[in-house]
């Protein structure tokens, strides 16, 4: 092998590093901390009741996470030992739950009649 071959990865390590070295040291000048973010506008002040509450239990071996707001549960997570969490959700709201193997599955969006021709 010739000399000058087994110098070259010697060589680019040097000027790899002397790179980074220079990358380092370019920090702008004058820099300024940001402003605070503005208050929320009057009237969309975060209501607490409406922050889930959320229940973690643990069942055996399956951990149960439900979630409330205002006290009516919701949605129930179920994350078993072995396999896929899966979901129960009351859709309409009135006690009666629904699996779902993901929060995804079978989202429709809200649809409404704007005009009739």
């Amino acid at each position: 092998m010739h000399k000058s071959c087994s110098m070259l990865p010697a060589f680019l390590a040097l000027l790899l590093a002397a790179q980074l070295g220079l990358a380092q040291d370019k920090t702008p000048p004058n820099l300024e901390p940001l402003p605070e973010p503005p208050p929320p506008p009057p009237g969309y002040e975060l209501d607490p009741s409406l922050e889930p509450q959320v229940t973690i239990i643990k069942r055996g071996e399956d951990i149960v996470e439900e979630y409330r707001i205002n006290g009516r549960l919701y949605m129930i997570k179920i994350t078993p030992r072995v396999g896929v969490p899966y979901y129960l959700v009351d859709p309409k709201g009135n006690g009666y739950f629904v699996r779902r193997d993901s929060l995804d599955e079978g989202f429709q969006p809200p649809m409404w009649v704007i005009h009739e021709f």
